[in-house]
């Protein structure tokens, strides 16, 4: 059963072998142990396309989603992203529409989000959250 929903930021940094921290806790999980959201994957291709090298991205890719799955969209998903923009809304405090989506999927899913990007998605109540690239 999955445990960690990796942000795009570490799928890249898994892609390309660095930081080591990454690459280093990624190899102690056992395949199914972390998942990514259908946000992630659709940002993810976003970039192959963007690149001159789509055609060998876009393979790279296929190869990643064999080590991490992609999770789909529930409805409880929708619950939780309606929620969080919400409150984030009345704060004034909102975050990137697809990070919005990637929170609420993490923590609809009872998932550890995984990201570089801890100064936005700290801001989401109850959301599990760990930085692979600060680990020493």
């Amino acid at each position: 059963m999955a445990k960690y929903l990796l942000d795009t930021n570490i799928c890249i940094y898994i892609k390309k072998h660095r930081p080591i921290e990454v690459l280093n806790k990624f190899k102690t999980l056992m395949v199914g142990d972390a998942v990514i959201s259908q946000i992630t994957w659709g940002e993810l291709v976003y970039g192959a396309y963007k690149s001159q090298y789509t055609q060998k991205v876009l393979q790279e890719l296929e190869e990643l989603v064999r080590l991490i799955p992609v999770l789909p969209l529930t409805d409880e998903v929708g619950i939780h992203y309606g929620q969080i923009r919400a409150t984030l809304s009345q704060q004034g405090q909102l975050i990137g529409a697809n990070d919005l989506w990637i929170a609420a999927h993490a923590r609809a899913s009872s998932l550890i989000l995984v990201s570089n990007n801890t100064s936005e998605f700290a801001r989401v109540e109850n959301l599990q959250l760990e930085n692979w690239v600060s680990l020493s």
